[in-house]
């Protein structure tokens, strides 16, 4: 897939525009990455898509030397389920966060 980085977002359309994976964050006051809502279309679902997008995010994140929060409950999981790899970009009290991801009609 090919990832769209624009601030607020990274996702990917497929050639006829459509929304194929999304991710949203916010800046917080003190400069960290909160990520506040993930996506994966239902054909894709159940193929990877949703973990490459957090590692486009990961890597993302790294390249602007920023800490990540979340509040997607799929982007705190992946986040502890990876917390090895991405220590270095996890917020030192990441296991204090409340899962709340908005939800716009997509997921």
């Amino acid at each position: 897939m090919e990832w769209i980085y624009k601030e607020g977002r990274i996702y990917s359309e497929n050639e006829k525009g459509e929304l194929m994976a999304e991710a949203t964050y916010v800046t917080m006051p003190n400069g960290e990455i909160s990520i506040d809502h993930t996506y994966v279309n239902p054909s894709l679902r159940g193929q990877g898509v949703a973990n490459k997008m957090m590692v486009a995010v990961a890597e993302y994140l790294r390249q602007c030397d920023t800490k990540a929060v979340a509040s997607c409950s799929y982007a705190i999981s992946w986040f502890k389920k990876n917390e090895e790899a991405y220590s270095d970009i996890i917020f030192s009290d990441f296991d204090n966060q409340d899962a709340g991801c908005k939800i716009d009609g997509k997921h």
